[in-house]
């Protein structure tokens, strides 16, 4: 496990510190957490990023909408 500095507000650490006294848990356990339920959240979004072709389409798609154009996700096929 690596270690990383991350600077927050003194009112949110303060914050933070008086939670972690409440319910006797260090304020890296509590920090930890967050991270891994924010990485879950976006998880769906992760893989879409590691899959180049949809990257692809999504800024071929972004392009034509700053042009005011559609673009297809994918062919249409009888009976979809």
């Amino acid at each position: 496990m690596s270690t990383t500095t991350v600077r927050i507000p003194n009112e949110m650490r303060d914050s933070l510190k008086i939670i972690a006294s409440v319910e006797k848990r260090n304020v890296k356990d509590i920090l930890s957490e967050l991270i891994e339920e924010y990485l879950e959240r976006h998880k769906e979004t992760l893989e879409i990023l590691s899959r180049p072709e949809w990257v692809d389409a999504i800024q071929k798609g972004l392009k034509a909408s700053e042009k005011g154009e559609v673009t297809r996700w994918r062919k249409k096929t009888p009976g979809k």
